[in-house]
């Protein structure tokens, strides 16, 4: 299973891949998370230290490998064609979560429409480890919506847009959701994040009801989760109600997956 997480940026998302990364990888899986986003931090939500973090090359900043994979002896000229499957093997880097994690790092470089070596090398690893790979994969996106345009979650089976009870964030996940439905992504929805109370929950249900977004999950807010942030450290998932919501989302990603074909808008699910 592939799975990509959007949303506006603030909304949880990383959290949210983290949790579901850790999850999957304690029920036996191999599992690959991805940090896609331009300020990427899922290596924290993925039990490394700040310091180990830092220590991580992004796969766009790593000059050597960029030239390696698509240099030629005419300047100004690279290549389109190369292999990726080397650099799983190379630069993922383990996690006490379980799972291995690859950041792509931010192309500076690349406008709309722009095609740059870094860009290539990413866009044809991330299509190796989605369409080619047995893992779990998992993709914490760039906030927004500039990822779609670029084509980088389109072969997918999943696209989560995150949202909170904001409505621009709900505004943003629900474009998400109408764009991705040009794609062949077999299931797009929405998962509600931080749901404190009872109105909020109804501000969602019907934002996605009359939408027409099919509401995967619900991930209660959580002191814990809160203070984890505050402080850097990871909650502990025993007496986390939002840890314990995201596990249950995977279980029903799972499910979905073995049960339904496609999955789209036109429902809610909760």
């Amino acid at each position: 299973m592939k799975i990509a997480v959007c949303g506006k940026g603030g909304v949880g998302k990383t959290f949210i891949v983290g949790t579901l990364a850790a999850h999957f990888a304690a029920s036996g899986r191999q599992v690959i998370a991805i940090d896609a986003d331009s300020s990427p931090n899922l290596a924290l939500n993925l039990g490394l230290s700040l310091e180990e973090a830092s220590r991580i090359l992004p796969v766009a900043d790593n000059e050597d490998l960029i030239r390696i994979k698509t240099g030629t002896e005419h300047p100004g000229v690279f290549r389109l064609l190369f292999t990726v499957d080397d650099i799983i093997s190379r630069y993922a880097v383990p996690t006490p979560s379980g799972a291995n994690l690859l950041v792509m790092g931010t192309v500076k470089s690349m406008g709309s429409g722009c095609v740059c070596p870094a860009h290539s090398v990413i866009k044809a690893l991330i299509r190796h480890l989605v369409v080619e790979r047995n893992e779990i994969v998992i993709l914490d996106m760039e906030a927004g919506i500039e990822h779609l345009g670029r084509g980088t979650a389109e072969h997918v089976d999943v696209l989560l847009a995150v949202a909170d009870a904001n409505l621009k964030s709900l505004e943003i996940a629900s474009t998400i959701c109408r764009l991705a439905q040009e794609s062949e992504i077999r299931t797009i929805g929405l998962v509600a994040n931080r749901v404190a109370n009872s109105r909020q929950e109804s501000l969602i249900r019907t934002y996605a009801g009359t939408h027409g977004l099919l509401l995967i999950g619900r991930i209660p807010f959580d002191e814990r989760v809160a203070d984890a942030g505050m402080s850097g450290e990871l909650p502990d998932p025993s007496g986390s109600l939002a840890m314990k919501a995201i596990g249950d989302l995977a279980d029903c990603l799972e499910t979905m997956m073995q049960d339904t074909p496609r999955l789209s808008s036109g429902g809610v699910r909760i």
